[in-house]
């Protein structure tokens, strides 16, 4: 055994800790950050039950998949890693209206307060926003656009609200608590950016495992800037982000994103910026081996008003399975481009599987380079604008054995996408790029660009899948490239894709939906569609099948296996993927 093996431990970290002690079991630091000053590859930092109010800058990664650095909360006990301080010493002015001065060396070099919320396609709706919060018990009040709405009374359908004024020494905060006493009750304020984030990149093979991390002042992030969520990974490689709950962050939950430097949020709103960030992102080691490659699994992310898990090609070859993604941009004070459960750029040969994503603005954003990208057996719902939103990508990318049942299903504005074995119940909308943008496609399973394309109508496979009433495929009509059609069945009033030669049709005799049960949920409704579906095109579903896409003329490199949604989503049964849902 060398000496760096002989070195492997087990770092513990306790609340009635000294960052003075060695971290053994017996004598624990205080602080995560202690332990991760000291942890080298191959150590395990254990965190034991409490609340730790920090945020954890980890200096130095793992050497490989079998020599990271684990930051793990103990088997069975409940660790909460925070972005806020609690705060005393409230003063009532008026009706619910209360006030705190709070000074400012409480937040360092960094004031929440006066800090804006701003960037590259950012929609601020006439008013300023802060990265700061004010938490109720755990909830946040919303950030009025002046004093005086804080001043006046509270309406009882109104959400309490809060507004701060930062000087020379105290940042001023006025509150509405309404039917409580913020000096009884626990009220905590945002102080630090993010509560699990490197402050350099290349901060490789980290597992963060059972946590609980909330409150964090993130910033706007937009694809052409450093996306710094409550926990990111800084433009590294081979984290694993498992088991968490995930809430309350300003922006974004999860970051698998993009460095910073100087030309942060200056695209000038165009696409020809991006494409300028991409040449630099190559410069600066975009690819297999430099970044991407993470596990994001088990997850629970929720109240976050830009995007639950964000990533601007540092998300590249990642695998996102098993997460329950819910309440994303649902107080929707601004707004702006990059808001979705998950928003992607650049997910070239990214798994997407086995997620439960509902109530937020849209359920799954695919922008640009969405290649070798799977999308396989996730459960959509409730979603408002759509499930699922595939901008300017030139594929090859597949989804398959997914439910799609908000009001609005799928907006393609892409082409190479193959769609086999999915449930649609909403609406569709298939459409050329509107803006018609010069966009990329890559070489296959790489990050080096291979040309240029716009986006048109077509190149696009359908197979066996299920459309319910409402759904009108015949956009397609207008398809300028070739579409495959094959064993879709549609219910009674959907409209078929007209390039397919034999349409099947059922009597619907219901409505879809999905219902939440004890901690779990169920998909009900419509009990003929498991006959009909059986009726689709049998056998495998290949790459001969699928046949290559015209951007590149790259083939799509994994076939599909034999099944259906109903393997994945039983629609008597709970859902297995949400039984953690919150």
């Amino acid at each position: 055994m060398t000496d760096a093996y002989a070195r492997d431990r087990t770092l513990h970290v306790a609340v009635h800790g000294d960052d003075a002690n060695e971290g053994s079991q017996q004598r624990p630091f205080r602080s995560i950050q202690a332990a991760a000053q000291v942890a080298l590859p191959g150590d395990t930092v254990l965190v034991h039950a409490g609340t730790y109010r920090e945020r954890v800058d980890p200096p130095r990664g793992g050497e490989s998949e079998d020599r990271r650095i684990t930051y793990r909360a103990a088997p069975g006990e409940l660790v909460t890693i925070k972005g806020s301080e609690p705060i005393k010493g409230w003063s009532r002015l008026c009706n619910d209206t209360w006030h705190v001065a709070v000074p400012n060396c409480l937040f360092g070099d960094f004031n929440p307060y006066s800090d804006l919320i701003q960037g590259d396609w950012f929609v601020p709706k006439d008013r300023q926003h802060h990265t700061g919060a004010v938490y109720l018990e755990g909830e946040w009040l919303h950030e009025a656009a002046s004093l005086q709405a804080v001043l006046a009374p509270l309406s009882a359908d109104q959400p309490p609200l809060w507004f701060a004024h930062v000087d020379a020494e105290f940042t001023l905060i006025w509150a509405q608590f309404k039917h409580a006493d913020p000096n009884q009750a626990l009220v905590e304020i945002n102080v630090r950016q993010s509560v699990f984030y490197p402050s350099k990149p290349g901060i490789d093979y980290l597992t963060v495992q059972g946590f609980t991390l909330s409150q964090a002042a993130t910033p706007w992030a937009p694809p052409t800037a450093e996306q710094i969520a409550l926990l990111g990974t800084h433009w590294s490689q081979g984290w694993q982000i498992l088991d968490n709950r995930i809430s309350h962050s300003r922006c974004c939950g999860i970051s698998l994103g993009k460095y910073g430097d100087e030309h942060d949020n200056t695209s000038q709103w165009s696409a020809d910026g991006y494409v300028h960030t991409i040449l630099r992102a190559q410069q600066r080691g975009w690819g297999v081996g430099r970044t991407g490659g993470h596990l994001v699994r088990g997850n629970t992310i929720s109240h976050c008003e830009q995007a639950g898990i964000v990533g601007s090609l540092g998300c590249n070859h990642s695998t996102i399975t098993e997460n329950t993604v819910h309440d994303i941009h649902v107080i929707a004070a601004f707004d702006g481009h990059e808001q979705a459960g998950i928003k992607f750029h650049g997910a070239i040969d990214t798994v997407i599987s086995h997620n439960h994503v509902y109530n937020t603005v849209r359920g799954l954003w695919l922008d640009w380079m969405t290649q070798g990208t799977q999308v396989l057996g996730n459960l959509f719902h409730d979603n408002l604008m759509h499930d699922v939103f595939l901008e300017v990508n030139h594929g090859p990318f597949l989804f398959a054995h997914n439910v799609f049942l908000s009001a609005n299903s799928l907006d393609i504005w892409s082409n190479g996408g193959a769609y086999v074995d999915n449930l649609l119940g909403g609406k569709m909308s298939i459409c050329r790029d509107q803006w018609q943008r010069w966009t990329p496609y890559m070489k296959a399973h790489s990050t080096e660009i291979e040309g240029l394309k716009m986006i048109g109508i077509g190149d696009d496979r359908w197979i066996n899948n299920v459309f319910l009433d409402g759904v009108d495929m015949s956009a397609y009509a207008d398809a300028d490239m070739p579409v495959l059609a094959l064993g879709n069945v549609y219910a009674q009033g959907a409209k078929a894709i007209p390039q397919e030669a034999e349409v099947a049709r059922f009597e619907s005799a219901g409505t879809m939906r999905v219902v939440q049960i004890g901690g779990g949920w169920r998909v009900e409704g419509m009990p003929e569609l498991a006959e009909w579906q059986d009726r689709a095109v049998a056998g495998r579903v290949d790459s001969e099948l699928l046949g290559r896409v015209n951007a590149g003329g790259l083939g799509f490199a994994m076939p599909v296996a034999e099944g259906s949604w109903k393997q994945t989503f039983n629609l008597t049964n709970p859902s297995p993927i949400a039984s953690k849902a919150g």
